[in-house]
């Protein structure tokens, strides 16, 4: 218990249980858009996908409340720090050199953390809870008949013909709103740069980043939040650029199908 509560005492456990939280939550949030990107595919990828995730039952709760736990962890050591680092100034502030020398990604760190914060929760709200709207609610409750066998790691997981929910529709007509996509690419935008100085900071923390690898890591974390950021914009950016079209037999078709008569007649 000594060395549990150390972690949480000192200054240098809770650098290292923000590290750690750090790490665990850019895992899931890589996975995340690995598992959207599939949005592009057939529908049945990404509604087989989902399928999998809400067969998982308590395995998925325990998941989920990892990753709470996780960013309530990572929040409460991010503001312990920041109050511990205030009162270690004293009142003399920093100077205008220190300031200007920081990264534009430093600089705004809690910023864009409090940002993601409130993005997450919409985020949660729209398209997990369906609490955005009664629309949001009907479209997460669709249903979509799987057209072929849909496998995982080669392991058959869902068969033809089996009814699952239509995610796949949920997420195209979620971006199909300019004011969601528009959100969702700014809060992602957001996160990168968050993730950019964040990555800095956990090699430094777990002691991997020193003269010798500290170019090539940087370099590794640029790509990254480069190829995740490229890969969150063009989910919404195709979407509402009208770049993709939604699969035939779909409740995003039948939607979008069904409002287009109206608003060529308008014209």
């Amino acid at each position: 218990m000594s060395l549990i509560g150390n972690l949480f005492r000192s200054t240098v456990g809770r650098k290292f249980l923000m590290a750690v939280t750090g790490f665990i939550l850019v895992g899931f949030v890589t996975g995340h858009l690995v598992g959207n990107l599939q949005v592009f595919a057939h529908p049945d990828k990404i509604n087989g996908y989902a399928h999998f995730l809400q067969s998982l039952g308590p395995a998925l709760w325990v998941v989920r409340l990892g990753l709470l736990a996780a960013v309530g962890i990572h929040i409460w050591a991010a503001v312990t720090l920041t109050l511990e680092s205030k009162q270690a100034r004293g009142p003399e502030p920093y100077g205008v050199k220190k300031w200007i020398r920081a990264s534009v990604a430093s600089r705004y760190m809690r910023l864009t953390g409090l940002v993601v914060l409130a993005f997450i929760a919409y985020h949660l709200a729209h398209f997990t809870i369906g609490a955005a709207g009664a629309d949001t609610f009907k479209t997460r409750l669709a249903e979509y008949q799987m057209q072929e066998e849909f496998h995982l790691l080669g392991f058959p997981i869902v068969a033809k013909g089996q009814t699952v929910h239509d995610v796949y529709s949920m997420v195209f007509l979620g971006f199909s709103s300019p004011v969601v996509a528009l959100f969702y690419m700014l809060a992602v935008a957001l996160l990168t740069v968050h993730l950019l100085h964040g990555f800095d900071s956990m090699f430094q923390t777990i002691g991997w980043r020193s003269s010798k690898w500290s170019a090539a890591l940087r370099t590794v974390t640029v790509l990254y939040c480069l190829a995740y950021l490229a890969g969150n914009l063009a989910i919404p950016g195709a979407i509402l650029a009208g770049l993709v079209k939604p699969a035939p037999g779909t409740t995003a078709a039948q939607r979008i199908a069904a409002v287009a008569p109206a608003s060529l007649a308008q014209r």
